[in-house]
């Protein structure tokens, strides 16, 4: 019997192009022949560090094709282990026949298609001239939504804040050496204003971009806060905003984000301008002017680790 590829991170590492991995999920977001069943969500007590971890078991399939499954916990609590906080494994299929034809390492693949994604939605929603972006966050994603958002924007500066300075130094350092100046912050609200793009990649239940500091033109990337009591953005941000959404299904049932607001009677949901398979497919415009506000708001859909499983595993093979 055949043995499935292993795919781990080093090799997710170092084959990445972002241009491609963009190219192939605006291909797959437009084309929307995947069948995407509704994740699963488990949330279970973590009593040794007092704070609840998260199964989410993912499925996808493109019939005659290639199907996958991601299974990946959520330990917000695992920097006590000095362990990333995401872990799990991807099952790469063959579609027809049911073979397992690799196992992908799922943390990387995570990080890079949701920072590819993140990228795809800044080319329909982000300035075309934008040059300067404040990462706030300091994770695995970090790095990466900088590199991804750099390969479909001109960015030249880049302003980091995280809760430890030192990370946040330390991502700066990383980075200074690729055509970007990089520079670590110790407050968000002396740089929020002057950036085109703000990317925030946290596990925050309390806002950290405020409304009160966005000015006209700019576009927010909101990536972390993937569960109903967590939020990155407060009311003012998603008033004054034009929102997208990776998807309806995840989008409208997930995100503190997005929930809150529409709880509270903030926005409705049908003031919610699009999702990634309508920008994509031309269906609707995502920026309309210089001027306009646009937020969006990434919580992760299967139909992005097919494709990136698809990416890493036809890499392997070439």
């Amino acid at each position: 019997m055949q043995q499935p590829v292993q795919i781990d991170s080093n090799f997710i590492e170092s084959t990445t192009s972002f241009i491609e991995l963009v190219k192939e999920l605006d291909s797959a977001f437009s084309n929307n022949t995947t069948i995407v069943p509704k994740r699963h969500h488990h949330h279970f007590p973590n009593p040794e560090v007092k704070e609840e971890s998260t199964l989410l078991i993912m499925p996808a399939w493109k019939p005659s094709e290639d199907a996958g499954i991601k299974i990946v916990t959520v330990s917000p609590k695992n920097e006590m282990f000095e362990l990333p906080s995401i872990q799990g494994s991807y099952l790469y299929l063959d579609a027809t026949t049911g073979l397992l034809k690799a196992i992908i390492e799922a943390k990387s693949l995570t990080v890079k298609r949701t920072a590819a994604t993140s990228a795809l939605a800044s080319s329909f929603l982000s300035k075309k001239s934008a040059s300067t972006l404040l990462m706030i966050g300091t994770g695995a994603l970090s790095v990466n939504l900088i590199q991804a958002h750099a390969a479909v924007r001109p960015i030249k500066k880049v302003f980091v804040w995280g809760r430890t300075s030192t990370k946040a130094k330390l991502i700066a350092e990383k980075l200074n050496g690729e055509k970007i100046e990089v520079k670590a912050v110790s407050k968000i609200a002396s740089v929020i204003s002057k950036v085109d793009i703000v990317s925030c990649a946290t596990l925050s239940k309390t806002p950290l971009v405020l409304g009160k500091y966005l000015r006209k033109g700019q576009h927010v990337d909101l990536v972390g806060a993937y569960r109903p009591n967590m939020r990155e953005a407060d009311n003012e941000t998603i008033k004054k905003a034009s929102i997208f959404i990776d998807s309806y299904s995840g989008g409208l049932n997930e995100s503190g984000d997005i929930l809150i607001p529409l709880k509270e009677g903030i926005i409705s949901k049908d003031e919610i301008k699009a999702e990634l398979f309508q920008l994509c497919s031309k269906q609707k415009k995502g920026r309309i002017d210089d001027d306009e506000i646009t937020v969006f708001k990434s919580v992760g859909h299967a139909l992005e680790d097919l494709v990136a499983a698809r990416y890493y595993f036809n890499k392997m093979n070439d």
